[in-house]
Formats: C-alpha cells, sequence, structure tokens
C-alpha cells in the first residue's frame, strides 16, 4: 500500500511547489525558464539534507535499480530529476 501513499505524497508537493512558483512569477521579472529551474534545483538542495530520515523509512530502500539517497549517485538522481521538473515547469508556464 505504499505507492498510492508516496504517489499523493510527491502530487501534493509538487502542486505546492507550482502554487509558490507562480507565486513568485507574479512578484518578479525573472524569465519563467530561468525561474522555475532555478527554484525546482534550489528547492533540491535545500531539502536534500532531510533526505537521511527518508532513505532510513523508505519502502523502495535496497531494491535493484534505486540508490541511496544519501550517496553520489542518489543525489545527481536526484538532481537531473529536479532539473527536468523545472525545464518542463519553466516551458508550461
Amino acid at each position: 500500500g505504499w505507492w498510492p501513499v508516496g504517489m499523493a505524497i510527491h502530487l501534493a508537493n509538487g502542486a505546492f511547489f507550482g502554487v509558490a512558483y507562480h507565486e513568485v512569477r507574479r512578484r518578479t521579472s525573472t524569465d519563467s525558464r530561468k525561474l522555475a529551474l532555478a527554484m525546482a534545483l534550489g528547492e533540491h538542495l535545500a531539502l536534500y539534507p532531510l533526505s537521511y530520515f527518508v532513505d532510513r523509512h523508505h519502502p523502495r530502500r535496497a531494491k535493484p535499480g534505486v540508490a541511496p539517497l544519501l550517496s553520489l549517485r542518489g543525489f545527481g538522481q536526484a538532481t537531473w530529476r529536479h532539473a527536468l521538473f523545472g525545464l518542463v515547469l519553466g516551458r508550461a508556464a
């Protein structure tokens, strides 16, 4: 039963991020694509230390293809995923 819960958490986080991005974009004159990418990567870097707690309790921990979050590989995967999210959000906005 972890999959629906995890998906709901990720969707809620993405929606909250979208609202925050919208509000920041309304108040600044920064290019929307650059702003989305910067915010997505900034959120990743700011919250990455919390991976310590997620990594200890995540249900897919130690499954094939799932890197530990607190590793260079895990950091790299999370970085490119956040960059992709930022690029897609900036393009869609």
